[in-house]
């Protein structure tokens, strides 16, 4: 069992709110992941899918979490922690917009929540991976005090490893 107080699961900024994943999602997670360019998964496996991060949460105390835009009310990406390529420890930062809210802060935004969430649970370090391609990511991250750590070769191209201590 972790030694980590749980992340909030409910973050609240001036524009956003990170909230935990319901079923209605499923459309609009499908439609996230159709920008990607492949052939989205359907709207029932996405509903699996949140079924699992879910029950994922319960059992490590840490949360991806969908976004929307206060004002809006609408469901423009997700941003959260996850094991990822690295540990429960220190976990890595993850977040995916619409391209229609690219470039509005947003990311930088939420991440920051989420980075002020993981601080509460006690945690010493953070990751992210990110392709070396997305430069606006590598600009959120930089912004949040990210540090270049190394860069690897995966079937998908390079990916930059960053890290930003908690303490």
């Amino acid at each position: 069992m972790s030694t980590y107080e749980t992340m909030p699961f409910h973050l609240e900024t001036e524009r956003l709110i990170l909230r935990p994943w319901a079923e209605s999602d499923a459309a609009d997670f499908s439609a996230l992941l159709a920008e990607r360019g492949k052939e989205p998964p359907t709207v029932e496996r996405i509903r699996t899918s949140i079924a699992e991060l879910l029950t994922a949460t319960a059992e490590t105390g840490i949360a991806l979490l969908p976004i929307q835009r206060r004002a809006e009310g609408d469901f423009i990406g997700y941003c959260g922690l996850i094991i990822g390529r690295s540990t429960l420890e220190e976990p890595e930062i993850a977040y995916e917009l619409f391209q229609r809210a690219h470039g509005r802060g947003y990311a930088t935004e939420a991440a920051r929540a989420v980075l002020d969430a993981a601080v509460a649970t006690g945690r010493e370090r953070l990751w992210a991976t990110v392709g070396a391609w997305n430069t606006p990511s590598l600009r959120v991250l930089e912004k949040l005090a990210f540090e270049r750590d190394r860069v690897s070769t995966e079937d998908t191209g390079e990916v930059v490893w960053l890290k930003r201590s908690l303490t």
